[in-house]
């Protein structure tokens, strides 16, 4: 009898901490996926209101607004693979690209996309503050 109850507990322990890591990575996952869906409608601005102050701001040279610039960058995009979120940082990785979030009061920001990996260096990124 014992041994039917814990079968039956350990695929369910199993279920439990599978789902709850999904449930933990999903707000990551959609800011990341909101700040795409603003750049390929062609929202700048919005775009810009996603990304973290600094990463933002670096957008903003040479006299053009961030709005402008985000819209003028090749960033692929695609769907979210996978997520894996530390703290405050975040990383999704989506089916063309690679996302950096920072976790802020207000929800998770875009502190880097467009990024590739270099092997041991670090990524290389379109957007980054």
């Amino acid at each position: 009898m014992k041994v039917r109850s814990t079968m039956t507990v350990v695929p369910t322990l199993v279920a439990c901490l599978t789902g709850c890591a999904a449930t933990a990575t999903a707000p990551a996952e959609q800011a990341a996926r909101h700040f795409y869906l603003a750049v390929e409608s062609g929202q700048g601005q919005r775009a810009c209101s996603l990304l973290t102050p600094e990463a933002a701001e670096s957008l903003s040279t040479g006299g053009q607004t961030c709005a402008t610039t985000v819209l003028g960058l090749d960033l692929p995009g695609g769907r979210a693979r996978d997520a894996q979120i530390w703290g405050d940082e975040a990383q999704v990785r989506l089916t063309g690209d690679t996302v950096f979030l920072h976790h802020f009061p207000q929800g998770w920001l875009v502190r880097g996309a467009g990024c590739r990996p270099r092997g041991e260096r670090p990524y290389r990124c379109e957007v980054e503050s």
